[in-house]
């Protein structure tokens, strides 16, 4: 199966997010074939799982931490609202993330600052990146965020369960401004007209074709 779609060589993960962590990972893991493996804890009361989706890429499925209390309140990708999953954002490793950074502010794209974050895997190594943020309150984020993993081992690195992404586009009610902001990043997704801003991802599983939305 092939649908032609563009993949930007550059993705470095999608970013699958669900209201609770654990019961999101099953869920995936029947509709799959393939069981995420844990990625580990960020400050802030989240938690990941990981499949990977080639040699430098990744699927991230991120949800509240199960470990975090009820007292947390993850903020991160709307968690703290979401109802059900997602497909809500996905990032790109540029080959300089601070060159990258002030060419698409010259070309009227603000992708936001880049800030250190980290986690620990559960064997309790310390994973560190950088990455760029910015405030954006929309549920769906279809301009990537940049990541530069430093010298962090890439998460696809570490035999990762394995499926193959055979698709992935995104929706938008603004097809050409989203499109000018992708060109200013330098980034590659094909974008048709949608009612509200949407990402849909196609993974070939062992199960047959799956799509996230």
């Amino acid at each position: 199966m092939t649908t032609g779609t563009t993949i930007d060589p550059h993705l470095d993960h999608l970013v699958y997010a669900v209201p609770d962590l654990l019961a999101g990972v099953a869920e995936f893991a029947e509709r799959t074939g393939v069981t995420p493996v844990a990625g580990g804890s960020h400050p802030g009361g989240t938690a990941n799982h990981l499949v990977g989706l080639g040699p430098s890429s990744y699927l991230e499925i991120i949800g509240p931490d199960p470990a975090a209390g009820p007292d947390a309140r993850p903020r991160a990708f709307g968690l703290d609202s979401l109802r059900e999953p997602r497909l809500v954002a996905w990032a790109v490793h540029p080959d300089d993330i601070d060159a990258a950074v002030r060419r698409a502010r010259e070309r009227g794209h603000d992708p936001g600052d880049v800030r250190p974050l980290s986690r620990r895997t559960p064997g309790g190594t310390l994973l560190e990146w950088r990455l760029t943020r910015r405030d954006d309150p929309a549920a769906v984020r279809p301009v990537p965020f940049l990541i530069d993993w430093g010298r962090t081992p890439h998460p696809a690195a570490s035999g990762l369960p394995g499926l193959r992404l055979d698709s992935f586009a995104a929706a938008h009610p603004d097809p050409a401004g989203l499109r000018r902001d992708l060109a200013a990043l330098d980034v590659r997704l094909d974008v048709t007209d949608g009612p509200e801003p949407a990402l849909r991802a196609v993974l070939l599983t062992p199960l047959g074709p799956v799509t996230l939305t």
